[in-house]
């Protein structure tokens, strides 16, 4: 029984101590190189949360206004959700009041929702789009360019202030603690949301993000989210990030806005498409 529990601590040991040795390599400044192109593989877009698969839910429209959410059945499988272990730790502190706007946010999905319609999507939802993005980053800049929107957004290693306006994209200021890029993102809007779930924030928003190298072609990604007016306390997201290799380590184009000129500006056509 001794040597049984002498084996597995050996082994628990040599575990940690394997987690612990990896050491990033070196980039500009002595810090890990976090160069290159990286996503998600997971299905956090859909729902930031637990859920099983599921077709798509929206209102339809009744005689007397909206009709409670229904299955989008027409779209078959193209329109389902696929069934995901979520990213979130320990659940979502809602408030009572932000809990009801989060239930009419999911009924109303297709009319809701700012990706629909292409509006940029914010942090921390632009790490777990199903598109990849590329972080860019030397001795006094870090850059993140997305393939989602061609969006952007600059990491500022010394903070130039606090912007005149709040944004689709924030503000961000990065330090390193350690071998972990820290970067806490604030004066977001309140129009870009978490999920495809009506996951949503005020323009209270403050998001800490953490980048962790944990091997040669991951990156540990933890997001703290802050929201007096929304949540009663401050929760966390927790996923990996992979990094591209080969041909596939870059981004292609996808302007979306083309693919929405109908859903946005279709209504002012004199004769409408069918």
């Amino acid at each position: 029984m001794c040597c049984c529990a002498g084996l597995l601590w050996l082994l628990a040991a040599a575990v940690a101590h394997g987690q612990q040795a990896y050491r990033a390599p070196r980039g500009p400044g002595g810090h890990p190189d976090l160069n290159g192109v990286w996503q998600v593989l997971n299905t956090a877009n859909y729902d930031i949360e637990a859920h099983p698969a599921r077709p798509a839910m929206a209102v339809r429209p009744g005689p007397a206004g909206p009709v409670p959410a229904k299955p989008v059945l027409a779209l078959g499988a193209v329109g389902a959700v696929p069934a995901g272990v979520g990213v979130v730790v320990g659940g979502i502190p809602y408030k009572t009041e932000a809990l009801q706007t989060r239930q009419e946010n999911q009924a109303n999905w297709l009319e809701r929702d700012p990706e629909i319609k292409c509006y940029l999507p914010g942090v921390p939802r632009a790490t777990y789009m199903p598109f990849p993005f590329q972080i860019f980053h030397n001795e006094s800049a870090i850059l993140i360019a997305y393939e989602y929107a061609s969006a952007t957004r600059e990491i500022f290693l010394k903070d130039p202030g606090v912007p005149p306006a709040p944004s689709w994209m924030g503000h961000s200021v990065g330090r390193w603690e350690g071998d972990t890029l820290v970067v806490e993102v604030t004066n977001q809007n309140d129009q870009s949301w978490f999920d495809r779930a009506g996951n949503f924030h005020s323009d209270e928003l403050k998001v800490t993000e953490r980048y962790t190298p944990t091997s040669p072609y991951t990156l540990r990604y933890e997001a703290t989210i802050e929201d007096p007016q929304v949540f009663t306390r401050p929760w966390q997201m927790r996923m990996t990030l992979y990094k591209r290799v080969g041909a596939d380590a870059q981004l292609l184009q996808f302007k979306c806005v083309p693919f929405v000129e109908e859903l946005i500006y279709g209504k002012l056509r004199k004769k409408p498409l069918e």
